[in-house]
C-alpha cells in the first residue's frame, strides 16, 4: 500500500516544480509521531498492538560558491537521526545518516543549466562503523528557463543501499505569481513546498518530503539492516523574521514512514522508486508500520537571490 501511495504522490504533484531563486543556507527540522503496526490476519499476538514513538531530527548546511559566470561550486552537509523501537520488546534504536553534498551547477546556455552532485554517506546505528555503513548517491538535473515565472526540470537520482540500488526519476516545475504571494518549489518525488503569503511575514503552506534509504545495524554485527521508505506530507504556518531571512514553521501532517528489518544477505537488486525490477523475495523480520499524524517544527536561514539581482 505504501508503494502505491508513493507512486500516486509522484504523479499527483507532477505539475508542481522546482527552482532556486533562494538558497536555504541552514535548515533544522524536528518531527514527532507515534507509529503502530498494521494488523494482519497471520500476525502473532506478540506483534499485535505494537506502538512506538518516533523522533526525527534533520540538519542541513549548504555553501554555494560562484567560481565564474557559468560555474557555481555546491558543497554541503546533511545529518539526520531517527529514534524508535523497531519491533515489540526491542530496545530503542538510533538510526543516523551523515552525508556530504559535493557538486556544481553549470550554465550550459541561456535557457539550459545543469546541476550535478555526488552524495557519499554513512548510514547506520553508529555502534561500530564498517564497510556496510558506507553508501554513495549521485544527482543530475537539467533546468530549462521557460519564462521569468516558470522553470521546468528533468533529472535522475541514484544511490547504492544495503537492499540494492535505487533509481529515482525527477521532474519539476517552479512558479511564482506576479504579485509574489503564491509560490511553488519542488523536486519530485523527493520534495515539494507550496505556500501563500497572508502578510509580509506570515504565510501558510504545505510541504512533501519523501526518501528511500537504508541503515546498517552494526550492533548486531552487521547481520541486519533497516530499509526506510518515508512519505511525510504536512500543512504549516510560517513566520518570517529578520526581513524573512529567518523562517520558523509549525507543522502538522501525515507520516507514512515504514522501517523494515531484513537480513544483510537479502537484497532486491535494482529498485525504481519503491518497486524492485526483479521482485522482492526477502523475509521481513518485523511488522509493517501504519501511517499516523505527526507534528513538526522547522527553522530555516534563507538567502534570497532575487534581492541581489
Amino acid at each position: 500500500m505504501k508503494k502505491i501511495i508513493l507512486l500516486l504522490t509522484y504523479f499527483t504533484f507532477i505539475q508542481i516544480g522546482y527552482s532556486q531563486d533562494y538558497v536555504d543556507i541552514v535548515k533544522f527540522s524536528t518531527n514527532n509521531t507515534t507509529l503502530g503496526n498494521i494488523q494482519e490476519a497471520n500476525q502473532t499476538n506478540a506483534n499485535k498492538n505494537f506502538e512506538t514513538s518516533v523522533n526525527n531530527v534533520n540538519f542541513e548546511l549548504y555553501y554555494p560558491k560562484k567560481l565564474s559566470e557559468k560555474l557555481v561550486l555546491l558543497t554541503g552537509l546533511t545529518a539526520e537521526n531517527t529514534r524508535l523501537n523497531l519491533s515489540k520488546g526491542a530496545d530503542r534504536t538510533s538510526l543516523t545518516m551523515t552525508r556530504l553534498n559535493l557538486g556544481f551547477k553549470y550554465q550550459h546556455s541561456e535557457k539550459w543549466s545543469g546541476t550535478y552532485v555526488l552524495l557519499p554517506k554513512i548510514a547506520s546505528d553508529f555502534n561500530a562503523i564498517g564497510s556496510n555503513d558506507f553508501q554513495i548517491g549521485a544527482l543530475a538535473v537539467l533546468d530549462y528557463q521557460y519564462s521569468e515565472s516558470y522553470k521546468i526540470k528533468f533529472g535522475m537520482y541514484s544511490s547504492t543501499e544495503n537492499h540494492g540500488s535505487t533509481l529515482t526519476p525527477l521532474i519539476g516545475m517552479w512558479h511564482r505569481s506576479k504579485n509574489n504571494k503564491f509560490y511553488i518549489n519542488a523536486t519530485l518525488p523527493i520534495r515539494m513546498d507550496a505556500n501563500y503569503s497572508l502578510t509580509k511575514n506570515l504565510s501558510i503552506g504545505s510541504d512533501l518530503l519523501t526518501s528511500i534509504k537504508s541503515y546498517n545495524l552494526s550492533e548486531f554485527k552487521s547481520n541486519f539492516y533497516v530499509q526506510e521508505e518515508s512519505i511525510r506530507f504536512a500543512l504549516y504556518t510560517a513566520l518570517g523574521l529578520m526581513d524573512n531571512s529567518l523562517i520558523l514553521r509549525g507543522k502538522v501532517g501525515l507520516d507514512t514512514t515504514d522501517y523494515g528489518v531484513f537480513n544483510a544477505n537479502e537484497k532486491v537488486g535494482v529498485q525504481v522508486l519503491t518497486f524492485p525490477l526483479s521482485g522482492d523475495k526477502r523475509n521481513r523480520l518485523n511488522a509493517e508500520f501504519d501511517s499516523s499524524l505527526y507534528v513538526g517544527f522547522d527553522a530555516i536561514y534563507r538567502f534570497d537571490l532575487t534581492k541581489n539581482k
